[in-house]
């Protein structure tokens, strides 16, 4: 499943790469594509192991606020 996520508070390159690799250790995670200037990112995830919910949780465990859109 590929999923779109609203995420509010990045203000620099090492915001998108500290909220790309909490993702990616989440199981099941395929593809991480966070986008800075637009304030979002895409992730492609297997949904038997990991679902939006929880991607969104890992995102605001960053310090960031997330949502699925």
């Amino acid at each position: 499943m590929k999923q779109k996520f609203s995420i509010e508070g990045m203000s620099c390159g090492h915001c998108v790469a500290r909220v790309e690799n909490a993702v990616n250790e989440l199981p099941g995670i395929q593809k991480v594509k966070i986008h800075l200037k637009r304030s979002n990112g895409t992730v492609k995830f297997d949904e038997g192991q990991v679902n939006s919910e929880q991607i969104a949780e890992k995102i605001n465990d960053t310090g960031y606020k997330a949502k699925a859109v």
